[in-house]
């Protein structure tokens, strides 16, 4: 999954133009140039904290960068070589928001990889790129890490949006991160 989750991203940060940096996302504090920041954070978080390093010394958006997919892309070479090493699995990571094993961190960040990628399609109106099975698998993950209640200050998410039983993966997992699908 978290191989899938960063394939998908990177496919929606390839396929984003100059011409939609400034359309807002779901995160109301985010237009698509500062999602791209933040991804481009994301990834190298995930790479320093699997290597073992604090990654909030790491600002929340990365700025300054003139070609993002490049970036991305030098990035997520450094992240595969890092997780080729089956020790990142059992290693203890220091996160954002707490300390946890490398398995327990990789899915943490699927989880928040996944859920920026639907940022991404749905301000860039291209949401049938995104992988529904990836969603249907990431949700329970997120429903369980992510607490319905005491949500703002320590837990970065609005409140749970109601959404249908039958509404899409993505727009379920959407609704629970706090956004409106």
């Amino acid at each position: 999954m978290f191989v899938r989750a960063l394939d998908q991203t990177q496919q929606l940060v390839t396929a984003t133009g100059p011409d939609s940096l400034d359309l807002p996302t779901p995160c109301d504090e985010y237009d698509v140039r500062t999602l791209l920041g933040h991804l481009l954070t994301v990834i190298a978080r995930i790479d320093l904290a699997l290597r073992g390093g604090d990654p909030l010394t790491i600002p929340v958006v990365t700025t300054g960068v003139d070609d993002v997919p490049a970036a991305w892309k030098e990035r997520r070479v450094s992240l595969d070589d890092t997780v080729t090493d089956d020790a990142v699995l059992g290693q203890t990571c220091k996160l954002p928001w707490g300390t946890l094993p490398g398995a327990a961190a990789i899915a943490a960040y699927t989880g928040e990889l996944t859920t920026h990628s639907w940022d991404l399609a749905k301000a860039t109106g291209r949401l049938d790129q995104l992988d529904d099975a990836l969603a249907t698998q990431v949700l329970p993950m997120v429903r369980k890490a992510v607490p319905a209640e005491q949500r703002g200050g320590h837990v970065p998410f609005g409140p749970v949006v109601q959404v249908p039983a039958d509404a899409s993966p993505y727009d379920q997992l959407a609704a629970w991160q706090g956004r409106q699908p």
